[in-house]
């Protein structure tokens, strides 16, 4: 089951392979790349984005590249280290939509039907 999903600030080099990414959560974040959290990376043009992924044994990595527009990707903070958003965020992001949806339903959540 996936924790939580961390975003890399600003643009990474899309060459960098598994073991490059896990590098950078390991020393820049200061993240278990083995934890079951998605890392999730974008180059300067925004229109690719990799996602590191631990899963029991062994990493995926998943690779998207748009034809035409641009990931809706947060700008550089001046704050260091990823940026934390919820896996509807990223739903949102990889949908091309804004990571702040300002007309989305807000999240329930209730613990009881009476």
């Amino acid at each position: 089951m996936i924790e939580s999903v961390y975003l890399a600030r600003g643009s990474t080099d899309m060459r960098k392979s598994i073991d490059g990414l896990a590098i950078l959560v390991q020393m820049e974040f200061n993240l278990d790349p083995f934890s079951s959290n998605l890392f999730v990376f974008c180059n300067k043009q925004r229109n690719k984005l990799k996602i590191l992924h631990w899963d029991t044994n062994g990493f995926w990595l998943y690779y998207r590249r748009l034809e035409r527009g641009k990931f809706h990707w947060p700008s550089n903070h001046a704050s260091s280290g990823p940026y934390k958003i919820s896996r509807r965020q990223l739903n949102w992001l990889l949908d091309g939509l804004s990571l702040e949806q300002k007309k989305a339903h807000p999240v329930v959540s209730a613990k009881t039907v009476i």
